[in-house]
């Protein structure tokens, strides 16, 4: 008997909270209730699409933040965070 998952598919996840609450999702069922290994191996593999999910989610997330400083004349400016 297969388990239930709240996403028919990996690329129907669109967003880095729905990744993560699928990968406690796996998480809690492969501790509950060792699966086979072909069920593992499945399970795993679900879970390395979802991370580079979530990989994707933080790098586009971070090349959006922007820092708020004071140029010379004390207003405020944009800049780019840049990653040293």
């Amino acid at each position: 008997m297969s388990e239930k998952k709240p996403y028919s598919t990996t690329a129907s996840i669109n967003s880095i909270e729905g990744a993560l609450t699928r990968l406690e999702n796996i998480v809690a069922s492969i501790e509950k209730t060792p699966p086979p290994l072909e069920t593992l191996i499945e399970r795993y593999e679900e879970g390395v699409k979802l991370l580079k999910i979530c990989q994707e989610k933080l790098t586009a997330a971070e090349q959006r933040i922007e820092i708020i400083t004071r140029n010379a004349r004390g207003e405020a400016v944009l800049q780019q965070l840049h990653q040293d």
